[in-house]
């Protein structure tokens, strides 16, 4: 069997593809105008969220972690849907992912993966999709802190999530001020 030859014009254009999603404003922004989260940095803490929630519950770490940080990349190509245009719009992310993926190393591995966060089926998926809520829950507790709002946000966030230690670190999140880590480290400063 002939080795695969490797393309690096694709690869090198699949890494500038994504290095837009820093560019990419999230939808939400359409009703949070004080949003200033992009795609990029939404995956970037969603695999650290993942990466934690995975050591709590004993899941394999590393299929959490590419799943975090893949979840998106399709918006790279669709744009980001909030929750009101995905009732509208068909995305066709599949298409995209495969699109994107194709002549990578990264394709069979990837898209395996993906599949499998969209089944949410195994524990690595349900931790990954806790996760990407998780983020969510974090900016709204920073966006919304002065409004009414927050508790009727946290209280439909907290039905969505499944594992234990999400719904533990939430509840944790919800109660606390978001720059408390500043004013602890300042305070063990003086």
């Amino acid at each position: 069997m002939a080795e695969k030859k490797i393309n690096y014009n694709k690869i090198t254009d699949f890494l500038f593809e994504i290095g837009t999603l820093r560019n990419m404003k999230r939808m939400h922004c359409q009703t949070l105008p004080q949003a200033n989260d992009t795609i990029a940095s939404h995956s970037f803490e969603t695999a650290i969220i993942g990466m934690v929630l995975a050591k709590m519950e004993k899941a394999d770490e590393n299929k959490v972690l590419k799943m975090c940080l893949f979840h998106d990349i399709a918006e790279a190509r669709t744009g980001d849907a909030n929750f009101m245009h995905s009732h509208y719009t068909e995305m066709e992310e599949d298409k995209a992912i495969k699109d994107q993926l194709s002549s990578t190393p990264l394709e069979k591995e990837i898209i395996e993966i993906l599949d499998e966060y969209i089944e949410r089926k195994s524990i690595e998926s349900i931790i990954a999709k806790d996760a990407d809520l998780i983020n969510q829950t974090l900016l709204q507790c920073d966006y919304l802190k002065e409004s009414k709002d927050l508790a009727r946000w946290n209280r439909h966030s907290m039905k969505l999530l499944k594992t234990k230690s999400a719904k533990t670190l939430a509840k944790t999140i919800i109660r606390k001020n978001p720059f408390d880590w500043f004013y602890n480290f300042s305070d063990a400063t003086k």
